[in-house]
Formats: structure tokens, sequence, C-alpha cells
């Protein structure tokens, strides 16, 4: 249940970055909601937690301490998820930015709290 992954950068051991395609295929979009699919938090938050095994290998989730849902993420929209970890604070920051031909904009953003 996961997108199509088009490229990924892994900016820094503990940055990355992934460029998605939401395919209009995805069980998540089936029934949320009919007249206008779109994606849901918690395949958002799925995702980040997936992605974030690669910059943070060993921890887990533990908390949700911030998150914002600014504009929603369509069936066949290109994103790019941004991942930042930061271990001395055990916090893992992501954000989700919708892809407007050239230009990018705010979809979600938040602070997972993660633990051994």
């Amino acid at each position: 249940m996961k997108p199509a992954e088009i490229e990924r950068r892994q900016l820094h051991p503990q940055q990355l970055e992934v460029t998605l395609r939401l395919d209009p295929a995805l069980p998540w979009f089936r029934g949320h909601f009919a007249v206008q699919p779109l994606l849901p938090g918690v395949a958002q938050i799925d995702w980040v937690m997936h992605y974030a095994s690669l910059v943070a290998p060993g921890w887990r989730f533990r908390a949700l301490q911030n998150v914002k849902f600014q504009s929603p993420l369509l069936p066949g929209a290109v994103v790019t998820l941004s991942l930042n970890w930061q271990e001395a604070r055990q916090l893992l920051t992501f954000s989700y930015q919708r892809h407007d031909g050239d230009a990018r904009h705010a979809a979600s953003s938040g602070k997972i709290s993660l633990c051994r």
C-alpha cells in the first residue's frame, strides 16, 4: 500500500527526501471520499514511519507531537516527503509538499517522537 517512488535523495545520514507518485489505484483512496478521493492522514503517517527506518534505524513510533494537514493530497499527485531526524531530541520532523510544475506547495507537516 505504498506509493510509487520516483526518486530518493539521502542529503545527510539524518535527512531524506523521497519523491512519490500517488497512484489513483492505491487502496487508501477507496472510500475516502466518494466525491473527491484524498489521501488520509493515517496513510501519510504510515509512509513517514516506513521511510523513518532509513534515517533512524532501530527507532519506533512513540507519539505524534504536532501534525498539520494544510492541503489535500489527491490521486495522481506527485509529492516530496522530507524527513529530518534529531536523535538527541528523539524527534523526527516531516513534511509533504505537492508538486505543481516546478512549484511546490505545503500539504502536511509534523513532528513524531520516536523511542527504542
